[in-house]
Formats: structure tokens, sequence, C-alpha cells
């Protein structure tokens, strides 16, 4: 993979923020928790936050949760399988999605 193939696959490894009370919860002890591409590997998740939010990564956990299947009548369906990552920041660094000051 050229330089500029894995930068631009670095940006989009993060989808967003996954905002829930567990997640505000492991706040408090320096991670922020994000979801991610279901492909994406904990070294590229370590540099996507690195890059995009210009902070030090101390470790990654990752989760991966499977589609609920669901029913509308007679038909079956089945949502898309995500992942969640659990990042935890360096001492000293954090990260605000919010922008208050």
């Amino acid at each position: 993979m050229s330089a500029a193939a894995h930068q631009e696959r670095i940006l989009t490894v993060l989808q967003g923020p996954h905002l829930s009370e567990k997640s505000h919860y492991s706040a408090e002890q320096n991670q922020v928790v994000f979801k991610v591409r279901t492909d994406a590997t904990k070294s590229e998740i370590k540099q996507a936050v690195e890059v995009l939010f210009e902070v030090s990564v101390e470790s990654v956990q990752v989760m991966n949760y499977r589609g609920k299947v669901k029913r509308h009548g007679s038909t079956h369906g089945r949502r898309a399988s995500w992942k969640k990552a659990y990042v935890r920041l360096s001492d000293g660094s954090s990260i605000d999605f919010l922008g208050a000051e």
C-alpha cells in the first residue's frame, strides 16, 4: 500500500464517537469510545486518533458487535454488524467533542 493510500485509510478508520452512558463513565478513566470500521486494526485506530486529535494514545481495546436479527411482519432482516474501540489516552491528553471551553 502506498503512503498516500495508507494516509487516506487512516483518515477513514474512525466513523465517529460512540456516546452512551457507559462511554461517559469510561471518560472518567481517561478513555474515549469510537465507532470504527469493521476491518480496522488496533494500530490503525491508534494512528488515526493520534493524527486526527493530536493526542498520545496509551492503549486500544476493540469489541465486535453482531447485527441483530429483526422482523417486520413476515419479512426477516438483519442490522449491520459494527465495531467499537475503547481508546485510553495518556495522562494530560483529552478530547472534547462538544468544543466547550
